[in-house]
């Protein structure tokens, strides 16, 4: 699904090529910066204290969350000037590209950049040593990996049209709504190994992000109706 976003709505624009690279660019160093804080609070810590340990480690995942989130907007502002710009060098004085796009592709960006390290971290456990499951414990946990992974890619694409448009508009609570989403899902990996209890929910909160950043963008549910009848 990822590589078809990339493919159908992307790939033949290089400006959108740009901005999609800039925005995992953006995701990418809020890794980094979140990974170096928490590598850091670890080694200041007692390594043998599990519960501290496990304490440090719902705070790296927290505090990843909310650097991200800082880091869209900052990509928010970032992309707001790029559009002055354009706007003042076109000869018709409109941008080849709007707010709008410019949020969509942005997203991608972010959940295409979050999956691919996703699925870097499952393909390194699935070297070994070891068997999934053979403790006992569930042995889907490569096939659930991969649908989280896969929401979390429409997540973010999702997020990336909503953050932008509480952006522009001010509606902060848009913005918020965006960062306690963001939190539950990654909050609710904490429920593994009940996969239900991560994926479910984050399943759910994936439709309602999807009809939510749909109806911002100008659809109707006669549009969409007409999509699904192949009436074009």
């Amino acid at each position: 699904p990822a590589l078809g976003l990339f493919l159908f709505t992307i790939a033949r624009d290089p400006l959108r090529i740009i901005i999609l690279i800039a925005g995992a660019f953006f995701w990418l160093v809020s890794l980094l910066l979140s990974s170096l804080i928490w590598f850091i609070a670890v080694k200041a810590s007692d390594p043998q204290d599990e519960s501290l340990q496990k304490g440090l480690l719902i705070f790296g995942v927290m505090f990843s969350v909310l650097l991200q989130e800082a880091f869209r907007f900052l990509y928010y502002k970032l992309l707001r000037k790029a559009i002055e710009g354009l706007v003042a060098l076109s000869e018709d004085g409109c941008s080849p590209i709007s707010i709008q796009q410019m949020a969509y592709v942005a997203g991608v960006g972010f959940g295409l950049m979050s999956g691919a390290f996703s699925m870097i971290n499952l393909l390194a456990d699935a070297l070994g040593p070891g068997t999934v499951g053979i403790h006992g414990d569930s042995q889907l946990y490569f096939l659930t990996s991969a649908f989280m992974t896969m929401v979390l890619i429409f997540l973010h694409t999702f997020w990336g049209i909503l953050f932008f448009h509480g952006c522009e508009h001010r509606r902060w609570w848009e913005i918020t709504a965006v960062v306690v989403m963001h939190l539950a899902v990654s909050g609710s990996t904490f429920c593994n190994p009940l996969y239900v209890g991560s994926l479910v929910p984050s399943y759910l909160l994936m439709a309602a992000a999807a009809a939510w950043a749909y109806s911002l963008s100008g659809g109707s549910t006669q549009n969409l109706r007409r999509f699904f009848l192949c009436k074009f």
